[in-house]
């Protein structure tokens, strides 16, 4: 008994060279529906997100720091839904749902690199827009184009950063098997449950590091908006007050669907029903809203509506 308990473990903690993905869901029915919906919803963003990045470059009304950086915000979108989408969509179609460990390592790091990057990159424009309201005389010169570039670059950094910290403390652990990620792409948690080790560390590591980017970068966002609220509360027209918060309302949509979906899909009352409306939150977080931002910004926007008329 005691041998066979003792190969069981063995068998158990041996190395584990591939992960199974368990995906949406196992109802034949409902996969060809999915693959159909998510199959729309990425070729939008594909062509939504890219062709945002194509107009802002080519037109010459849209070279302000705001369009800059809202052509790395679209690309950051596009390469954030691409992490899970392709993957998705495949597993739909497939009946056997495997992924490499070193495939479900690349998914995980780029996953929260780029999650990571643009939360500081809302942060960034949430400072953009504090500058060009606040200090106008002054926007030129402080909003530079290295300015701009710096504060895109230095969103890449952290991202990277934060993202490589978890990857490499996640994937030092042993696997257990059967090695099955309950989710349908390489989440951090999904795949720490798998783990045979101790996950402290990497538990607190999750709860201080991704805490503290999520709080910064919200806190920078409402400190900006409040003193922006503080000076356009001094514009006596109302016509005024509403020209100086329009360039605001696409970047507030935008902020509050990511951080919403962020802070709905990790800081919600845990019930029994958890795990699949943990599914339901991450495909809007990481497919959905990636969609949605080229409309946000397009639709409420009049100089990006009015731009491609250069071209006609």
């Amino acid at each position: 008994t005691v041998l066979l308990e003792k190969m069981a473990e063995e068998n158990q903690t041996e190395q584990v060279t591939e992960l199974t993905l368990v995906g949406l869901t196992e109802n034949p029915q409902l996969q060809g529906p999915l693959f159909v919906l998510f199959l729309l919803i990425y070729f939008i963003t594909l062509a939504g997100n890219p062709g945002m990045v194509a107009l802002i470059r080519s037109s010459s009304q849209l070279q302000s720091p705001m369009y800059f950086f809202l052509s790395n915000l679209s690309l950051l979108d596009a390469c954030y839904s691409s992490v899970v989408a392709p993957r998705t969509l495949m597993d739909l179609l497939m009946e056997k749902k495997t992924i490499s460990l070193a495939g479900c390592t690349a998914q995980l790091f780029f996953f929260i690199a780029f999650g990571t990057t643009k939360c500081f990159l809302l942060a960034a424009m949430a400072y953009d827009r504090y500058v060009a309201i606040c200090n106008p005389l002054l926007y030129p010169a402080i909003m530079s184009h290295r300015a701009c570039t710096l504060l895109v670059a230095g969103s890449y950094v952290l991202g990277l950063l934060h993202s490589s910290v978890h990857t490499d403390f996640t994937f030092s652990l042993s696997f257990c098997r059967p090695a099955k990620v309950n989710h349908f792409y390489c989440d951090l948690m999904t795949v720490l449950v798998l783990s045979c080790s101790d996950t402290h560390v990497n538990r607190c590591l999750i709860f201080s590091l991704a805490g503290l980017v999520e709080m910064v970068t919200i806190l920078a966002v409402l400190v900006s908006y409040a003193f922006i609220l503080s000076v356009v509360s001094k514009i006596s027209s109302a016509k005024g007050r509403r020209k100086a918060f329009s360039t605001c309302t696409s970047h507030l949509a935008g902020v509050t669907i990511f951080h919403g979906s962020i802070l709905a899909l990790n800081f919600r009352p845990r019930s029994s029903d958890t795990l699949c409306m943990d599914k339901i939150f991450a495909v809007f977080h990481s497919l959905v809203v990636p969609m949605l931002n080229p409309l946000i910004y397009s639709l409420r926007n009049r100089e990006v509506k009015n731009a491609p008329r250069e071209f006609v």
